[in-house]
């Protein structure tokens, strides 16, 4: 079985850990040996590579094609104009790829089926390419894509039409499968595939070894984020929280907009020498920041699912979180962590505390994870992808 995954979420040389959960995903389904994959990852078009351009200089320092983990991928460009960007990127997406999708398939690459990752654009524009190619499509929603962009009139119609079209979409948890029946799709088409953990990337270090590596003291209670720096993550409640919570270190992972910002508020509510900025982790390194810490916490406003809980997790480190979507079917149990009663400081604080009191062993914690394997959720992808290629025959 031939598949060509689309999206715009999938890593590069320039972005490394981009949209990293849709390659892992694929990465998994490939073991199997029983499907080959090509990939199709459109950028935006920009001129200039230099860096003050910031983010827009990636797009145009990313390579047309390279290959990642044995896998081929190719990064065809599309045309992303200010302020109508959002009305017509499925049109602009799929008219910038359709050229390599036809060379892929004249050199021998005659794919059976479009894997589609984020319903808007991406999905949209892979209802476009299967319409124009005569092959059938699946859809993976992600979160934003169904919890934000569907509240815009004109996505959420193109979102509709192409969960009609498409053989089936799915959801990474069932939360976002019933957002889409909410909206008006045909619910026999719904699954729910969650993504899984890599329990091989992300083990259990010993906690002092670990806090040695990173330079951290080794006395003292950590908590750790592990996010992008943007309101949505919820950056900003961890920093009041703190205020709350003598001898904790706040770790922070990523890199975003928001960071001057949470810098300020952190030195007006007097725990700027308590918070520590590691910048963007490269994916091999996160577990040394998971084992180090107390817990991780997570205080987004909306989420998908989460891959940080589960990865903190099979490295022994307990999770708090926002009670968002799939976070509870990942947090529930004492050895996971807590979920926060609100979306506030004083919830943290409570949960920190109610987690420490707890202190579930980090063993304990490891097992619970691992019953988040890839196993079920690569083989509903050989079942699901394989009847829809049949029934395409």
């Amino acid at each position: 079985m031939k598949i060509l995954l689309f999206s715009t979420l999938y890593p590069s040389a320039v972005r490394p850990i981009h949209g990293i959960f849709v390659e892992t995903r694929l990465r998994e389904l490939l073991k199997t040996g029983e499907v080959q994959a090509k990939v199709v990852a459109p950028v935006p078009w920009f001129p200039f590579k230099a860096a003050r351009f910031g983010s827009y200089a990636k797009f145009a320092a990313t390579p047309r094609m390279e290959q990642r983990n044995g896998v081929e991928v190719h990064h065809p460009r599309y045309l992303l104009p200010p302020k109508v960007g959002m009305n017509i990127a499925p049109y602009a997406l799929a008219l910038g790829a359709l050229p390599t999708l036809r060379r892929l398939q004249r050199n021998g690459f005659d794919f059976d089926l479009i894997d589609a990752h984020y319903y808007y654009p991406d999905g949209v524009a892979a209802a476009l390419l299967a319409k124009w190619l005569g092959k059938p499509f699946v859809v993976t929603a992600r979160g934003s894509d169904l919890n934000l962009i569907s509240q815009y009139p004109r996505p959420r119609k193109l979102i509709l039409q192409a969960a009609e079209q498409a053989a089936s979409s799915i959801g990474v948890c069932q939360a976002l499968m019933d957002k889409l029946a909410e909206l008006g799709a045909n619910p026999s088409k719904l699954n729910v595939l969650r993504n899984g953990v890599d329990l091989e990337r992300f083990v259990p270090e010993d906690r002092q070894a670990a806090r040695e590596r990173l330079g951290l003291p080794k006395e003292g209670s950590y908590l750790l984020m592990v996010a992008n720096l943007v309101e949505l993550k919820g950056h900003h409640i961890a920093i009041q929280a703190l205020a709350h919570l003598p001898g904790v270190t706040l770790l922070i992972a990523g890199a975003g907009p928001e960071q001057a910002a949470l810098k300020a508020l952190a030195a007006r509510t007097g725990v700027a020498d308590r918070v520590h900025w590691a910048g963007l982790v490269p994916q091999d390194e996160l577990k040394w920041w998971y084992s180090a810490a107390n817990a991780l916490a997570l205080c987004s406003s909306r989420e998908g699912w989460p891959n940080v809980l589960l990865e903190a997790m099979a490295c022994g480190t307990p999770v708090l979180s926002t009670n968002v979507s799939g976070t509870p079917d990942m947090v529930n149990s004492p050895v996971a962590g807590e979920l926060l009663e609100s979306r506030s400081a004083q919830a943290l604080v409570k949960a920190w505390t109610q987690l420490q009191a707890r202190s579930p062993a980090r063993a304990a914690t490891r097992a619970h994870a691992e019953t988040f394997s890839w196993a079920a959720t690569t083989q509903g992808q050989l079942d699901l992808f394989g009847g829809v290629v049949h029934a395409n025959v």
